[in-house]
């Protein structure tokens, strides 16, 4: 069992089973890769061929105390190193990730079961954007001068929350991490994350390179199934702060033990995200943006894939047409391979949810699904768990595949005549986290923008997430925001007054 820092490879490992194989078993605790305290384990599985490729430390309460009480300790210690060192010293620490980008995309590609290409190397990418950007916010970590009298000194400062606890998603689990930890330490806090059952590994490695130059304790990592290992960590009295991406479901659960302490939490529980095409739209910038939008390329499996699309009557049948064409298009196949443009679903359980819904929509009088893309032709990968890209029209507005997040590649079109009507349909959900709106009228545009009920709404775009630009949703989508200057002040520090009288 691996138990110190010198037993993983310092340099890139370009093979992703050997280094899945060399993470196993462990957890990132107070600057040591350690097992679990019950030696129990989980498989990994390659959702591609269902093959084993590691055994991940099976996390229990008892492993909770050990990395809470360590990075409870060196939370001291980190919240006294001034600000903008803190911040040099995540920024070095990202140098770190930038060096690992190929190594860590084809990890994460093999366990998630994403395109390396076209998804995993992107993500890779991004995770040493994110700790760069927050490393360079460390100096706007200030307070205020505010008037209160002329014999009274009045300020205000900022000081960290203590340890954060981050229990994070499998769809994109490298990013996801870094949006909650980046700002977290920056801000002073130390951190300790949960991560996914079904992708514990690339996050792993990402806390072991990132340990060689941040102080021990201030950023661990566990795995474990969520009753036994999450719920421990949200309830732990040192826990001062929680931060979860995930199910409705288990966000109202983590928002009802996280009131029974009176902690601050953030939560980001998915959505319904529609995207609604005028016919006066860049015709073909709109139905690529729609593939982009579906998230297509990573299974459909994001929480702000445009899974309801509302385009103008006048265009709709060639919109469906032309959209269904370049999706058949597209590649599944070995997510590590070059030429696959779609890899697989992440687990029997999503597979079979997936499956649930498109099997639903076919079976529903009236409508129409499309599937499209060819399966694998590769004996290999006749275990994978692929499913084909489905396109669906004349399903009603009360369907379950319009009501309910599907989190697979599952998209539902409708034509619209009226825009008051449209923009009723699109708020018509208990989801708010992102939307888009495609046209070149920027009356109309901003007309939308302003009166969809969501958190994000991009104008002929459809991007992921990107740092320094605000995210998060309303309604169930969750509270808090993610990924700027606002979420590191507002949601990984707390204001303290300070009154001095001078008189």
């Amino acid at each position: 069992m691996t138990d110190a820092l010198e037993q993983l490879p310092s340099t890139p490992c370009l093979d992703p089973h050997t280094l899945a194989r060399s993470l196993s078993g462990a957890h990132f605790i107070g600057g040591r890769l350690v097992p679990s305290r019950s030696g129990r384990g989980f498989p990994v599985v390659n959702p591609a061929t269902g093959a084993e490729i590691a055994q991940a430390a099976d996390g229990d309460a008892g492993d909770v105390e050990l990395a809470v009480a360590n990075a409870a300790e060196a939370q001291k210690g980190w919240s006294q190193i001034p600000a903008r060192k803190r911040g040099m010293l995540v920024h070095q620490a990202a140098q770190l990730i930038r060096d690992h980008v190929e190594e860590l995309a084809r990890l994460v590609a093999l366990e998630t079961g994403k395109a390396l290409r076209t998804e995993s190397r992107v993500e890779a990418g991004n995770v040493a954007d994110i700790f760069e950007f927050f490393g360079g916010l460390a100096g706007e970590i200030k307070g205020e001068t505010v008037p209160f009298g002329p014999d009274v000194l009045n300020i205000t400062v900022r000081e960290p929350l203590g340890v954060v606890g981050a229990i994070i998603p499998w769809n994109i689990p490298m990013m996801l991490m870094a949006l909650k930890a980046a700002p977290a330490l920056v801000a002073g806090n130390s951190i300790v994350v949960k991560s996914a059952e079904e992708a514990p590994l690339a996050v792993l490695r990402i806390v072991e390179l990132m340990n060689r130059v941040l102080p021990p304790g201030i950023f661990n990592i566990l795995s474990g199934q969520g009753p036994e290992c999450g719920a421990p960590l949200v309830e732990h009295p040192l826990v001062k702060k929680v931060t979860f991406t995930g199910s409705v479901e288990t966000g109202r659960i983590i928002y009802k033990a996280a009131a029974e302490k009176l902690i601050p939490v953030t939560l980001e529980l998915g959505g319904k995200s529609p995207m609604i095409v005028f016919a006066d739209c860049d015709f073909e910038k709109t139905v690529q943006g729609a593939l982009t939008s579906m998230r297509f390329t990573r299974q459909g499996q994001s929480c702000t894939a445009a899974s309801r699309i509302f385009v103008e009557r006048s265009i709709h049948d060639r919109f469906v047409e032309e959209m269904a064409r370049r999706v058949d298009a597209m590649v599944m196949g070995d997510p590590l391979d070059e030429k696959t443009d779609i890899g697989t679903i992440i687990s029997p359980a999503q597979f079979d949810k997936v499956a649930g819904f498109i099997e639903e929509g076919k079976a529903t009088a009236g409508a129409q699904g499309r599937a499209c893309a060819r399966m694998p032709a590769d004996a290999a990968l006749r275990k994978g768990l692929f499913i084909q890209p489905h396109i669906f029209t004349g399903l009603s507005k009360d369907s379950r595949l319009v009501r309910e997040e599907i989190f697979g590649p599952v998209t539902v079109i409708f034509p619209f005549d009226d825009a008051d009507q449209v923009l009723a349909d699109a708020n018509d959900t208990e989801f708010g986290l992102a939307a888009s709106v495609w046209t070149n009228n920027l009356k109309i545009a901003m007309r939308f923008a302003h009166r969809i009920e969501a958190g994000l709404v991009q104008i002929n775009q459809n991007l992921v997430v990107q740092p320094n630009l605000s995210y998060g949703g309303v309604k169930a989508s969750g509270l808090g925001k993610e990924a700027s200057l606002e979420s590191m002040l507002e949601h990984f520090t707390h204001k303290k007054t300070i009154m001095v009288n001078m008189a």
